[in-house]
């Protein structure tokens, strides 16, 4: 699924190219990218409609729109949203919507697995979008500081599992909780509320530079994600632990290991992450 760093290179990668353009028409190929609306209603409320800015919270993407209206949409795992200059190019697999604009352009929604979602609400009002009504902290927002983290990881619950917890954090996924946690030192099921300050200090330094990094290198391409523009990242040449099962550690040259961590396959260093449970100190 595409995290922060992804989402955010899709609308760095949109905005210079939408912003300003009119929405002619849009067709919905698949009804399910939209929960709340038919595509009759849909279409005929973004026609003729303006977009005046491409913003980001969390893993949603939001296109402001003229008359005070938001879109809204939500990639999940497999979701594409491709900016084409011209309409003539031909029209791939599992288009789930389409937009026209009225320079020529269009922007297509791509999503193999159908699990992308498409919104459409009054300006900041997302109460009905549950995902993203209860979002936690931007990480790489200026309110996003350590003393923060420290209030939202206080649980029982293994800090890789907190990390995930997108009330928590906006924005983390599988991927960067396993490399925050393995540059922080943290082992992924160490609670979060046995987190020292001097380590909590750590973890937020990670999380706010490896989002940055990843985001400079345009994200990461496991296999579906591509940018606004149609491209791949390159984060995935510098994954340090995530999918690097029994390689060794660019750090001590331990093997990386990989364990189940609140349900989700996690991938970490045994050395350089070291924590026993046993000890109380």
């Amino acid at each position: 699924m595409p995290e922060l760093p992804e989402v955010e290179t899709v609308r760095r990668t949109l905005e210079p190219v939408v912003v300003g353009q009119t929405i002619e028409r849009c067709e919905i190929y698949y009804e399910r990218v939209l929960p709340h609306a038919r595509s009759s209603e849909f279409c005929g409320s973004v026609a003729n409609r303006t977009i005046t800015g491409v913003g980001r919270r969390g893993k949603y993407l939001i296109f402001a729109l003229d008359r005070e209206l938001d879109l809204v949409v939500h990639l999940r795992m497999t979701g594409q949203l491709i900016y084409q200059p011209t309409r003539e190019l031909p029209l791939p697999k599992h288009v789930s919507a389409r937009f026209w604009f009225l320079d020529n352009g269009e922007l297509r929604f791509v999503d193999q697995r159908k699990f992308g979602t498409i919104y459409l609400v009054a300006r900041d009002d997302y109460s009905e979008i549950h995902g993203l009504y209860t979002l936690g902290p931007e990480p790489l927002s200026s309110e996003f500081i350590w003393k923060v983290l420290a209030a939202g990881v206080q649980s029982m619950r293994a800090i890789k599992a907190v990390l995930l917890d997108q009330t928590k954090i906006a924005g983390l996924g599988n991927i960067y909780a396993d490399e925050v946690l393995h540059r922080a030192g943290i082992h992924p099921l160490k609670p979060g509320c046995l987190l020292t300050e001097s380590e909590i200090k750590i973890l937020h330094k990670s999380i706010v530079s490896v989002l940055n990094e990843a985001i400079a290198c345009h994200g990461t391409t496991i296999r579906d994600y591509r940018t606004g523009s149609g491209d791949t990242g390159n984060f995935q040449n510098q994954l340090q632990v995530y999918r690097q099962t029994g390689k060794p550690c660019g750090k001590c040259g331990v093997l990386i290991e990989r364990i189940k961590a609140g349900g989700r396959s996690t991938h970490f260093c045994p050395r350089c992450q070291r924590w026993d449970p046993e000890c109380t100190d």
